[in-house]
């Protein structure tokens, strides 16, 4: 059985902590439903995501979960204010996310034209113990 796990790219830049494929981690997980991060992967992508990775609290102890690491993709999209928004908030424009499969994840993300490093979705197995 795997599960998909979101992690935030603001975690990565603020931790500094890297994993790959074929690593046991143990991460703070938190479920996470369809509608968290569809703005950005899409419903379909969204509706796969189990969990996500909790650095800044949100979780109990005992949601620290043991995993070993399959797959890692990173996520990048486009962001833009939308057209007549007056807030100050840019959102995520639908049908520009890409998805890259990588061997890891760490701090150094190569930037892709005219998209921004968003995140990483996980593929993960759970470990006993």
């Amino acid at each position: 059985m795997t599960v998909t796990i979101w992690i935030d790219g603001r975690r990565m830049e603020c931790c500094g902590e890297s994993f790959g494929a074929g690593e046991v981690v143990a991460w703070q997980l938190v479920g996470a439903g369809a509608e968290d991060h569809a703005d950005v992967v899409g419903g379909r992508r969204a509706a796969e995501i189990d969990f996500r990775e909790e650095r800044h609290g949100g979780a109990g102890e005992e949601a620290v979960a043991r995993v070993k690491v399959v797959e890692v993709e990173e996520v990048h999209c486009r962001y833009a204010f939308p057209p007549g928004d007056t807030s100050d908030g840019r959102r995520a424009v639908p049908g520009t996310t890409e998805f890259v499969p990588v061997s890891g994840a760490d701090r150094w993300v190569e930037e892709r034209p005219g998209l921004e490093f968003v995140g990483y979705l996980v593929t993960a197995e759970p470990v006993a113990g």
